[in-house]
């Protein structure tokens, strides 16, 4: 049986999200996160090297990073659920470029925020405190803002022509793509005046009866 490694407010729970829309037989390991630090318990050290999540393990085999499960459950185990597209179709093209995306382009920016939006909080003497928010301002404004912005304008335009990232059909590419999507979300970052078609797609994937399964097996979720 396939077994997820899940982290709990964490990229993890799209995996959860696909294992629900394939139908598979799994169980959930959990994890909570550290109290003081946020960061995965030293546990997970014990199924992967890096101590990160997520992780399956499927038989002999243990799979880490969301992309690469993505790709391996729906190839060994996608049977006709079509979450990915024809071989050397433009969809397949598409499904391949936002699964990267998602990790290569749109969470660098988002994870940068994050860690200013700690430092900002951080106990630290007074006099540091104005230096540390300049640091943070500046950091935010000549990165995360632009980089972020360009992002979620590009992929406003790209759901012109189409309902889902890679074509006219939902697929796993979508999956991949709704924690870096929520997390904006979440941080007011998507707009209705701006990017009605990515809240319309938010809206679209969180009623999805596998997604909201998915939610209910998952635990705290909260980015």
């Amino acid at each position: 049986m396939i077994t997820l490694h899940h982290l709990e407010h964490s990229r993890s729970q799209r995996i959860i999200w696909l294992l629900e829309e394939l139908g598979l037989e799994y169980q959930i390991q959990h994890y909570a996160r550290d109290a003081d630090t946020h960061l995965a318990p030293a546990a997970l050290l014990a199924v992967h090297p890096l101590g990160k999540a997520p992780v399956i393990t499927d038989g002999d085999n243990v799979v880490a990073e969301s992309g690469a499960i993505i790709e391996y459950l729906v190839d060994r185990h996608g049977g006709n659920a079509s979450l990915r597209p024809a071989a050397g179709t433009p969809e397949a093209l598409r499904w391949t470029y936002w699964l990267h995306f998602a990790e290569g382009s749109m969470m660098p920016p988002l994870l940068v925020q994050f860690i200013f939006r700690r430092v900002r909080k951080a106990d630290m003497p007074f006099f540091a405190r104005p230096i540390a928010e300049r640091i943070a301002d500046s950091v935010e404004s000549a990165f995360v803002q632009p980089n972020l912005g360009r992002q979620l304008d590009f992929m406003e335009s790209e759901l012109a022509s189409r309902d889902w990232f890679a074509g006219d059909a939902f697929t796993a590419a979508d999956i991949q793509l709704s924690f870096p999507l929520e997390a904006a979300a979440a941080r007011e970052w998507l707009t209705p005046e701006k990017h009605p078609r990515l809240l319309g797609w938010l809206a679209r994937i969180q009623a999805r009866p596998a997604y909201l399964r998915a939610r209910e097996r998952g635990g705290p979720y909260e980015l």
